[in-house]
């Protein structure tokens, strides 16, 4: 198997922090967001605003720590064949790729049930926009192979591997042998290449598309996958797909957050209304996850997700930890205010 290397214009910066010796005890710091898809009817709004606006009250956050990722949910591209056997098919604007990297992301996971809308012609023409935009990903590739491969950056002296898997249909999205697609979650796969990773890193990082849309509830085959990649060598799942919040687990050694819900996207709806941007602090035995509620409802943001505080943000936090109580995980509320997990 084949492990991709990042991206040129990555590189640099990747080298130059592995050639700073670490301070002992300095952790390393990895942000996760959930949705962004800003694509479709709300196109023209979003690019007569400018591609920075979608992200321009979170960037600040976005940009704290040394990498944040995030699912993109369409291909960015001009050129494609439409897959017209499903209701909702995306395709972004290439210059898209580059706001995500202006604006702190820099890792998209591509495994999900919208990286085909446009065919293998469109998803190739995605992976070089984002290359040309210093953007790595994971989850999709010319064939099964090269969506297989792992992310490893080197940071702080520290290997971090990161994976990507679709859960979702259309199954026609899926790579094969010699078919572009999405990397598929089954089990033979993600064990392998957990365990593979491993091998080469610190910590290993796990994306999966999943679950039912607009349901709250994690359903069993998620927590069976969960529990089998954390026993492979994954450290940290990361879910998306149902475009609302789910509960988060503690496993093992290892966390769970079964979905981060929406992000830049057109969220309506009470259950859509929030969602949560997870910050990993990752310091051999000391890590732990810290939990920023955010404002997505599309009435109220557009297409701006937006930091909550006081009130509104322990709002966030109760549902969550409703949500995650049958897992056995409580968020906590530290002295300074933060809304932590320690794993």
């Amino acid at each position: 198997m084949i492990f991709r290397l990042l991206p040129l214009l990555i590189l640099p910066l990747l080298l130059l922090t592995a050639a700073v010796a670490p301070a002992r005890g300095e952790a390393i710091t990895i942000n996760a967001v959930g949705d962004v898809m800003l694509a479709g009817r709300w196109e023209a709004q979003i690019r007569s605003q400018g591609w920075q606006f979608p992200f321009s009250r979170v960037s600040h956050e976005l940009k704290k720590g040394d990498l944040t990722i995030a699912n993109l949910e369409s291909p960015l591209a001009r050129s494609g064949v439409e897959f017209s056997e499903k209701k909702y098919r995306f395709r972004g604007d290439p210059a898209i790729a580059a706001a995500l990297k202006k604006n702190g992301i820099g890792l998209v996971t591509l495994a999900n049930n919208h990286s085909m809308d446009f065919g293998g012609g469109a998803l190739q023409e995605t992976l070089e926009h984002l290359q040309q935009a210093g953007v790595a990903w994971v989850g999709a590739g010319k064939n099964l192979a090269e969506a297989r491969e792992m992310a490893l950056y080197t940071i702080k002296g520290k290997k971090i591997a990161f994976l990507g898997y679709s859960l979702t249909q259309p199954t026609e999205f899926f790579a094969g042998k010699e078919r572009p697609g999405t990397a598929p979650g089954y089990e033979k796969y993600y064990r392998e290449d957990i365990r593979r990773a491993r091998q080469q890193a610190d910590y290993v990082i796990v994306s999966f598309h999943w679950g039912t849309e607009g349901k709250q509830e994690t359903q069993g085959y998620q927590r069976v996958a969960a529990h089998q990649a954390i026993d492979a060598g994954a450290d940290v799942i990361i879910g998306h797909h149902p475009h609302v919040l789910r509960g988060i687990e503690r496993y093992q050694r290892g966390i769970i957050f079964y979905s981060l819900g929406n992000f830049t996207f057109a969220s309506k709806g009470n259950t859509a209304a929030t969602s949560a941007m997870i910050r990993l602090q990752l310091d051999g035995d000391q890590r732990s996850a810290e939990i920023l509620p955010l404002d997505v409802l599309h009435r109220r943001v557009g297409f701006q997700p937006s930091l909550l505080t006081g009130s509104a943000a322990d709002k966030v936090i109760q549902q969550l930890n409703l949500l995650s109580r049958p897992l056995g995980t409580a968020i906590q509320q530290r002295s300074d205010g933060r809304y932590l997990v320690e794993f």
